[in-house]
């Protein structure tokens, strides 16, 4: 036997709003498209990327930190009712 194990390892990120550690599925990716914040769900839009919590909360303390534009390497501030509407969105979807 070579000691590998047959499970992979979950990769996982750090979500720049409440700065937790997270599996990749389980936050959303944030890409920045000229100077507004827009999700990725499915991860393939190119650029930069920064993950977060699908929830309000930590796309609030994002904002407030300025962690978008230092993740993803942008100057000024970049607008995030795009990213606010998903989140409604998918709020209301979800019971």
């Amino acid at each position: 036997m070579s000691g590998r194990t047959q499970a992979r390892a979950c990769p996982e990120r750090t979500c720049v709003g409440c700065r937790e550690r997270a599996a990749k599925s389980d936050l959303l990716r944030i890409v920045a498209i000229e100077d507004e914040c827009v999700p990725d769900p499915r991860g393939t839009l190119p650029g930069r990327g920064a993950y977060v919590h699908p929830a309000v909360v930590c796309v609030d303390q994002a904002v407030r930190r300025r962690a978008f534009p230092r993740a993803l390497r942008s100057v000024g501030v970049l607008d995030t009712t795009e990213l606010r509407k998903a989140l409604a969105v998918q709020a209301e979807a979800t019971p």
